[in-house]
């Protein structure tokens, strides 16, 4: 893989209980809603859980993903294509958190606040502002 190596850590404060942030991350109808303009493949399962593979696609950049973790408080997705890496996420009652690790030559931090904000905004949305 070419690119450099990447690494960040963001979390954030919102107004959700942890039960809701687990099915924002791991409900895909949801994550399809908040990760937008992001796209996934059409046989994306309706729920994720350990071992599950699925593709997104940001314009004509593609990313494998597979579930390596899925507990009650976090998930773990090992990822290649346009990142050779790993994302972990933590939840818990009014806070979630991302970490980032990976070779790429996008800027993996950028996307990854980017994707927080729109996490953030879209819980707003549906339970209460922020």
């Amino acid at each position: 893989m070419l690119g450099q190596f990447q690494q960040s850590q963001l979390r954030i404060e919102v107004k959700a209980s942890a039960a809701i942030l687990r099915e924002a991350l791991t409900q895909t109808a949801q994550f399809r809603q908040w990760l937008w303009p992001q796209t996934f493949a059409a046989d994306l399962p309706q729920y994720l859980m350990a071992g599950a593979h699925f593709t997104s696609w940001l314009g004509p950049i593609e990313t494998q993903h597979r579930v390596d973790r899925l507990d009650a408080a976090g998930l773990r997705f090992i990822l290649s294509g346009s990142v050779d890496g790993f994302q972990e996420w933590s939840w818990g009652e009014g806070w979630v958190q991302s970490r980032l690790e990976g070779i790429s030559l996008l800027p993996l931090n950028m996307g990854q606040t980017a994707t927080l904000l729109r996490l953030q905004l879209f819980l707003a949305g549906q339970h209460g502002s922020p």
